[in-house]
C-alpha cells in the first residue's frame, strides 16, 4: 500500500491523473486545485466540463477550507451518515475553477477510506473523485469493470485493492443551502 501512496502522490504533485479505489467505487482523480489536471480528467471521461466534479478531503475539519459557508448541520449529516455521503455546498473556494459548478457550488465528500485518507493527507490538498467510466456509461463496481481505454489514459493505476470484487455503490449526494435547507440528489 505504501508504494501506491508514494507513487500516487508523486503523480498528483506533477499534475497527473490517477485511477484509484475510494470509499465507494473506483475513481479517476487529480489535484482539485490544478485546473490543467482537472481538464485532463474531463478529457479522459469524455465528459462535458459543464458538469462539476466531486472533491475528496481527508478530514471533516477541512470542509471550511473549500466551502465558504458550512451550515452546522453538515457536520452532523457527514458524521452520522451510515454510508458515504457527498454534500454540495453553495460557495466553493480555494479550488480549480473548472472543478466548481457553474452556480459556484462544490460537492465535497470526507472519505472514510484509509487508503484515500492517507493519499490526501500526504498530498495536503483535496483530490477529484469521479467514477472511472466514460461519461454516460455504467460506473464500475470493481477494477475489472473499468474500460481498458480509461486504464490506458491515466498517468498511474493504483494496484491496491484491484483484486477485490464488490458490490460498491456511489455515495449519496445531498445539496445543503446555507440556510439549512436540504435536497436529496442521489440516495
Amino acid at each position: 500500500m505504501q508504494n501506491d501512496i508514494n507513487k500516487a502522490v508523486q503523480v498528483l504533485q506533477n499534475s497527473g491523473v490517477i485511477l484509484y479505489p475510494t470509499d465507494t467505487i473506483w475513481g479517476i482523480g487529480c489535484d482539485a486545485t490544478n485546473a490543467e489536471a482537472v481538464k485532463k480528467v474531463f478529457s479522459i471521461k469524455k465528459r462535458s466540463d459543464a458538469k462539476s466534479l466531486i472533491v475528496l478531503i481527508d478530514n471533516i475539519n477541512r470542509i471550511g477550507n473549500y466551502a465558504d459557508a458550512v451550515p452546522d448541520i453538515a457536520y452532523d449529516l457527514i458524521e452520522f451518515s451510515e454510508k458515504p455521503i457527498t454534500v454540495i455546498f453553495e460557495k466553493a473556494k480555494n479550488l480549480a475553477r473548472n472543478v466548481i459548478n457553474k452556480d459556484g457550488s462544490i460537492a465535497i465528500r470526507v472519505t472514510n477510506d484509509d487508503f484515500c485518507s492517507r493519499i490526501i493527507s500526504r498530498f495536503r490538498k483535496p483530490i477529484v473523485s469521479t467514477s472511472a467510466n466514460f461519461s454516460g456509461d455504467k460506473y464500475p463496481q470493481s477494477f475489472f469493470d473499468i474500460n481498458p481505454d480509461i486504464v490506458d489514459k491515466v498517468d498511474y493505476v493504483v494496484k491496491w485493492r484491484q483484486e477485490e470484487i464488490s458490490s460498491a455503490q456511489p455515495s449519496s449526494i445531498i445539496k445543503l443551502w446555507n440556510d439549512g435547507q436540504i435536497k436529496i440528489i442521489r440516495e
